[in-house]
């Protein structure tokens, strides 16, 4: 039961949340995915989302509650960890025990609980690590910004279901990987690529999401550029010389993401994955660009853009956002930000092979790629995904 002032993006967003979790639901029972996670009813999503908000605005001894709920029942959560008496889903009581769950991969886990009196009051019981594929999570972002989510059936892979802040809510539209020129970067964000891609654990795209977390996470802002491997067109575009130009070039990574199959099931390769992308994400807080080819070796960080000899200033792109009731925008890039927008934007439409990641200050994050049927640089706002 709700108690107390009820948030309103709770109850907007309940029913779209619904939809999303029946439909995917029947796709993965089809699939023979395995446990699917029981499927919630609007109420269960409203409570889950107004608890959250209401928790995420409050203090502990001047800490921000960084909490995370799952929809699961204690029987079937593997190695659950059970609370003697079930906590009331209240900011209250949410708060309380966040100091306790603030690690990544903690859950705490939400059910209906038969001793209270209502048979349909939701509960905490306890703290969960692994969860069921389609298993509906809310996360506390930051004061005021929540993200539902659900598991894709691999460890830490999630999908971005709906984004609440304050009252801005923006639903995830399933349909914008399907859309021409869509990047492969942002059809993995969406978590709409084919099942079979994800058998082999981090492919390569998803080393790319990766990179993107990381840049996103430092703060500080930054530009990676993708460039096509065995060639130098790109350096047509930098100014020379380049301050942290790296050679040879710095290909762990590449190694990595060329390893077998099986050797990518284990935790070591995963580890070694992750540190080396925090690695090289901590190069694009310089001031300048780090330049990386598409089979991820580094060759310079710390590079300056500048217009190709002979092509002309950008003036105009698009613009889109993966959420529904999004339209298209033509603007000019520097209504998107500062010298770091303009700048990728000029180097994708000059080096029409290659991409730009761009991380604002402020958290947004945005991907820079050129549109033959456009023809024209397309940003993709893709901070929501990131979340």
């Amino acid at each position: 039961m709700i108690v107390g002032p009820a948030y309103p993006a709770a109850r907007l967003v309940a029913p779209k949340v619904v939809d999303h979790f029946v439909r995917h639901s029947r796709e993965a029972i089809g699939r023979n995915d395995g446990a699917v996670a029981p499927l919630p009813d609007p109420a269960t999503i409203e409570a889950l989302i107004d608890a959250a908000f209401w928790a995420s605005l409050r203090r502990e001894e001047t800490y921000v509650p960084k909490i995370s709920l799952a929809y699961v029942p204690p029987d079937i959560a593997p190695h659950p960890l059970l609370f003697e008496r079930p906590l009331p889903l209240s900011a209250a009581a949410l708060v309380k025990v966040a100091p306790a769950v603030e690690r990544a991969g903690i859950h705490l886990g939400v059910w209906r609980d038969a001793t209270s009196a209502g048979s349909d009051a939701l509960s905490v019981w306890g703290t969960i690590r692994t969860i069921p594929t389609l298993s509906v999570v809310v996360e506390v972002a930051a004061p005021g910004l929540l993200v539902v989510k659900h598991h894709r059936g691999e460890a830490g892979k999630f999908i971005n279901v709906a984004v609440l802040e304050g009252d801005r809510v923006k639903v995830i539209d399933e349909r914008a990987s399907s859309l021409p020129d869509c990047p492969p970067l942002l059809t993995s964000l969406l978590g709409f690529d084919s099942p079979a891609s994800w058998d082999n654990g981090i492919d390569s795209v998803n080393i790319l999401v990766q990179l993107a977390v990381s840049m996103r996470a430092h703060g500080r802002g930054g530009v990676l550029l993708m460039v096509p491997p065995g060639g130098d067109a790109w350096q047509e575009s930098i100014v020379r010389p380049i301050p942290y130009a790296v050679t040879p070039a710095f290909a762990e990574l590449a190694v990595l993401n060329r390893e077998p199959p099986e050797l990518r099931q284990t935790r070591a390769w995963r580890e070694a994955v992750y540190y080396t992308v925090q690695a090289i994400a901590g190069l694009t807080a310089v001031d300048g660009a780090t330049v990386m080819t598409s089979d991820y070796e580094l060759v310079a960080f710390g590079a300056k853009i500048a217009r190709r000899k002979g092509s002309p200033q950008v003036e105009q792109i698009t613009m889109t956002e993966p959420i529904e009731g999004d339209e298209a925008q033509a603007l000019h890039p520097t209504q998107m930000g500062g010298t770091r927008h303009l700048s990728a934007a000029q180097f994708v439409h000059d080096q029409r092979d290659a991409i730009a990641l761009v991380a604002s200050q402020d958290g947004r994050f945005t991907v820079f790629a050129w549109s033959p049927c456009e023809s024209m640089v397309h940003a993709h706002r893709v901070e929501t995904l990131l979340l």
